[in-house]
């Protein structure tokens, strides 16, 4: 199914090479004149931050080496490789210079074009002479950055303004002899994505660049790297073990490095995430801005997007054809082998899009001015990691988050979320915005998961809610409102030492902080008094006694208790605000 949408995905799009070619970043230009002579060698890459950033272009691709090279050296690629292939530097660059002009010759060696003659006679005279590479590279300048990398050039002529692989004529040769090769060994077969039979099969897939964390050199998705995994009696012949045609094996790898490295990928923890729709949207470069962090100099792109796709689904626009267009989501996270898909989505529009909101509303808690509206998940994931720090995120929960949003609203979120949301809560001793939504959405998820009646939680403080953890969790939040009310210049509240047992062991806490709150509101001015007792009365009032232990349930609903109450404090009117003894009202 993924291939296929992959598959279909590359027919469809326009901005994908057509197969033979490939997307490359080229670094540098060698300019040739009609007698093989290099003119200049032309740095296109656009210099960024200290680095050059390669120009993509279309480039031949004849076969695997297009994407890695072997450690073989004589996997030339056509009119286009890396310096030591091109020049012959480097460590075995005669062998892989001969390599380079016997690929050449082969494939285009009967071609009467003047580039490529121009380019062969370039070849013959640096292999007769590789000394005067060396003098070739200081004249123009270049000799360091090829000393530091092996950058990737082409070939131009003086007298062209596109490169020599992009002439028409070496276009339509190379295309032709392309189209009559037949793959190694001939190997032909019935492929597993088209469903066409007796088609030439592909040896081996390309390889997939982009995956963070994978390797420099690329992945693959389909690959036997052990005897352990073929099938019965098709030992070392990996194209017959899952056979996919040249063209078909062409298409998914192209659709899929493209779409790795295009606008519509995010990387979500160790996840790299990438979405595609059976026909073109907007929605395929607007799901990034959703769930991915917003620019430092556009911080309410999110928002925008988000309050977007609210306006469609209730306006009505995503219920025709448009809503039910499909959309895939593709998780993919590197192995020790190969690529590992982590999780793989695929519905309409409209029901994708009612899944994100209801992700958004489960999230949904009371919160303060400048706090986004619409986290991110980077947000939400450091949240839960220490020193909120991306890198101690921990493993494999950005990919499990994002699975469980599009899975809709009844499917859980991962409890490892909702421990390290709890487990930061205890250690910091703070419950903040991006953990109570967490923790309210956890507790929600599962309330729906288990079909219990229990009431749902609320965005903001909910006084109808009888749960003893949640009500202690308002408790604790009012005596310490109490203890900051009866002393201002307090630098520490009985949060900073008492949160973590009493969220935990409530019966061992409380009786000491609430013998020890009646000295706080003698304190305070008579009126303010009697409203915090006719509070703390409130709250009190469903709690039969104090537990010897809450579950990590419970201390989720104490931590939102908490939180909620909190927020309600800062919300209340310039009446209701701190007051002391000997002060005004």
């Amino acid at each position: 199914m993924i291939l296929q949408a992959l598959n279909a995905y590359y027919e469809r799009a326009e901005a994908l090479p057509p197969v033979g070619w490939v997307r490359r970043g080229v670094d540098y230009i060698v300019v040739l004149d009609e007698q093989g002579q290099c003119i200049t060698i032309e740095m296109i890459g656009e210099p960024k931050k200290g680095k050059l950033i390669p120009r993509a272009m279309p480039v031949p691709a004849i076969g695997k080496q297009a994407m890695k090279h072997t450690n073989s050296g004589k996997d030339a690629n056509l009119l286009w490789d890396n310096a030591s292939f091109v020049l012959g530097s480097g460590k075995n660059g005669a062998s892989k210079l001969s390599s380079f002009a016997e690929t050449l010759q082969d494939w285009l060696g009967e071609l009467d074009d003047p580039g490529v003659k121009v380019v062969l006679r370039f070849c013959t005279n640096l292999q007769a002479s590789p000394e005067s590479l060396v003098p070739l590279l200081e004249r123009f300048g270049v000799q360091d950055d090829f000393e530091l990398r092996d950058p990737i050039l082409a070939f131009r002529l003086t007298s062209d303004i596109e490169s020599v692989h992009a002439r028409p004529a070496v276009r339509e040769a190379f295309e032709n002899a392309l189209s009559s090769r037949q793959p190694v060994g001939g190997l032909r077969g019935n492929c597993l994505v088209t469903g066409d039979r007796n088609v030439p099969l592909a040896p081996n897939e390309s390889v997939i660049k982009g995956v963070w964390g994978g390797q420099p050199a690329g992945c693959n998705i389909v690959s036997f790297n052990a005897r352990a995994f073929e099938s019965y009696g098709k030992r070392e012949r990996n194209g017959e073990n899952a056979p996919v045609s040249m063209r078909a094996s062409f298409a998914y790898t192209t659709s899929l490095n493209y779409l790795l490295a295009s606008k519509q990928r995010i990387q979500v923890g160790d996840a790299s995430t990438v979405f595609w729709a059976d026909r073109a949207d907007d929605l395929e470069t607007a799901l990034p801005d959703i769930f991915g962090e917003p620019p430092k100099d556009d911080p309410d792109r999110n928002t925008r997007a988000v309050h977007a796709m609210y306006s469609a689904l209730h306006s009505g626009k995503l219920g025709g054809l448009e809503g039910e267009n499909r959309f895939h989501v593709l998780g993919l996270a590197p192995n020790a082998a190969r690529i590992s898909v982590r999780f793989y989505h695929c519905l309409p529009l409209r029901d994708l899009a009612m899944r994100i909101l209801a992700h958004f509303e489960d999230m949904k808690v009371v919160h303060g001015k400048y706090d986004a509206e619409y986290p991110s998940l980077f947000r939400l994931l450091t949240a839960v990691s220490v020193l909120r720090k991306s890198d101690n995120i921990p493993p494999n929960l950005g990919g499990a988050v994002i699975d469980a949003v599009l899975a809709g609203p009844n499917a859980p979120y991962p409890s490892l979320w909702f421990n390290a949301a709890l487990n930061r809560c205890r250690a910091e001793q703070t419950v903040n915005y991006l953990r109570a939504s967490i923790i309210k959405a956890c507790l929600n998820r599962n309330i729906r998961r288990i079909q219990s009646t229990q009431k749902e939680f609320q965005p903001m403080l909910d006084p109808t809610n009888d749960s003893t953890a949640y009500r202690l969790g308002r408790l604790f939040a009012v005596l310490e409102k109490i203890q900051e009310e009866a002393s201002p210049s307090i630098n520490a509240t009985i949060r900073d030492r008492y949160y973590g047992a009493a969220s935990s062991t409530p019966v061992a806490v409380f009786t000491t902080l609430l013998r020890l709150k009646n000295a706080h509101l003698k304190k305070l001015m008579a009126g303010r008094l009697i409203w915090f007792e006719k509070l703390l009365g409130e709250v009190l009032g469903p709690v039969a006694d104090f537990p010897k232990h809450l579950s990590l349930q419970d201390q989720g609903r104490f931590a939102l208790g908490y939180y909620h109450q909190r927020q309600d404090f800062f919300t209340k009117s310039e009446s209701k605000q701190t007051t002391v003894k000997g002060q005004q009202p």
